[in-house]
């Protein structure tokens, strides 16, 4: 695997990568996320996954003989687009782009990456907030441009290898999951020790719809819940790491299938 960060490369060299390689865009978040977890989660755990599944695809041997034969793709990794849509957490603290706007910097990020010589570009989210929009994004831009483009959010890439992971609040927000991903990727940002989560009724219709298949949403529910959708008291690293690993074995693989599907 050749890899490069798109800031460390002269003009001519992000030309030449472009003609076979691949663009990488990881997309993130500046949000509240509880009292103990930084504004930046979201970027700094899909930056983590991302990281250690380039490290993967550099250090692996090919899963298989037809893979072997297979040129080594390029990756450009472009620096992670730090904000996102995140008005449903303004209660509190966050910096915020509309989704008119997000979807807009998105479509100049693809354009000007097509106007730069690329032709297969891969976006990955951190958000949950972003995942429609980035989609959407994705959707509309391969109508009208010459180009071949993958979207993902990077906590549904799993390899499906470990069990460390707790399907009924993942991904969550400021709950178990991030929080146990956090103690792994960046300890010293949680704030130690994580109170229980004190149990809050109703649940939030955001994450318990009253049918199966409804997308509903309540004024003040975000704010009702404390910011954060379940409790984070037990998390733990090294089920963190586990996870961690497994969403980067995820996404390794999804990065050499797109490679494969779009040469």
């Amino acid at each position: 695997m050749s890899q490069s960060r798109l800031t460390e490369l002269t003009w001519r060299q992000v030309r030449r990568a472009g003609e076979r390689g691949i663009a990488l865009l990881p997309v993130g978040s500046q949000e509240q996320h509880a009292g103990h977890l930084p504004m930046g989660t979201d970027t700094l755990l899909v930056e983590e996954v991302v990281d250690r599944a380039l490290d993967l695809l550099d250090r692996e041997a090919p899963e298989s003989p037809e893979s072997a034969e297979l040129p080594v793709p390029e990756i450009v990794r472009l620096p992670a687009l730090p904000f996102g849509h995140s008005p449903h957490h303004l209660f509190a603290a966050a910096v915020s782009l509309s989704a008119a706007t997000l979807g807009a910097v998105l479509d100049d990020v693809l354009d000007s990456l097509v106007t730069s010589g690329y032709h297969r570009i891969m976006v990955v989210n951190g958000h949950g907030g972003n995942d429609e929009i980035m989609r959407l994004a994705v959707k509309r831009f391969a109508l009208r441009a010459r180009v071949t483009v993958a979207a993902c959010s990077y906590w549904t890439l799993t390899a499906g290898e470990d069990e460390a992971g707790r399907p009924d609040v993942t991904p969550g927000h400021a709950g178990w999951f991030e929080t146990s991903l956090m103690l792994a990727a960046h300890p010293g940002l949680v704030r130690t020790p994580v109170p229980a989560r004190t149990p809050v009724e109703p649940p939030p219709l955001f994450d318990h719809p009253p049918h199966p298949g409804l997308t509903v949403e309540r004024h003040g529910e975000w704010e009702r819940v404390d910011g954060s959708t379940d409790d984070a008291s037990g998390a733990d690293a090294d089920r963190g790491g586990r996870l961690l690993d497994d969403r980067a074995r995820g996404l390794a693989r999804a990065i050499r299938a797109f490679d494969a599907a779009s040469r």
